[in-house]
């Protein structure tokens, strides 16, 4: 068995601990927890313009303000939670992006109302199956793809914000709805078999 400082990854994730982390036990992992998919939403969107080492580095003080991401409490948010939140260090102070966290809230509710879950309707925009790529290098991975355009329309249809096509790509990547660690990573070949044929 090769030590875990070893193995071969992704070449980003070599840059801190922090990222290798991520990398090991969580991005290109399917997630089908709502909960968690509310979570990674709202991340990808506090995200825009920034690193996601960024956010990642603030993800525990993002937990801690946004109650857990519980979606029902988000939504219930008002003017002075706002206010709460744009005076917190621990997380991106951006008025825009934590009003779009709270509309957010507000319709992914009503997608999981509609479709029972938000895990139903998010994995429809890749048959509710992994898709697996191969490539070689960073290099090759794209930054948006059809699928990520068609989820960004939809989500825009349904009134999301900061759920631009590079955005919702991202976070197809964060939550295993693609395989895109390249193919001499060790992470690629574990991912590799859960999905499509």
């Amino acid at each position: 068995m090769v030590p875990l400082e070893q193995l071969n990854r992704c070449a980003w994730a070599e840059r801190s601990a922090l990222e290798r982390a991520y990398h090991d036990h969580e991005w290109g992992t399917p997630v089908h927890d709502d909960r968690l998919l509310f979570e990674f939403l709202i991340l990808e969107g506090a995200q825009a313009g920034l690193s996601w080492t960024t956010i990642l580095r603030k993800r525990d003080a993002y937990r801690t303000a946004f109650d857990g991401f519980d979606a029902e409490r988000v939504a219930r948010y008002g003017e002075s939670k706002t206010i709460e939140l744009l005076s917190n260090s621990g997380i991106v102070r951006n008025r825009l992006k934590i009003a779009a966290s709270v509309n957010n809230a507000h319709r992914f509710l009503e997608v999981r109302e509609q479709f029972g879950s938000f895990d139903a309707y998010i994995w429809r925009f890749v048959d509710g199956c992994p898709r697996q790529n191969a490539w070689r290098s960073m290099a090759e991975v794209p930054a948006r793809t059809l699928e990520s355009d068609a989820m960004s329309k939809d989500l825009g249809k349904r009134g999301f914000r900061f759920v631009g096509s590079v955005i919702c790509y991202a976070f197809m990547q964060a939550t295993g709805m693609v395989n895109d660690h390249t193919v001499d990573c060790f992470r690629w070949g574990q991912l590799h078999t859960l999905g499509s044929p």
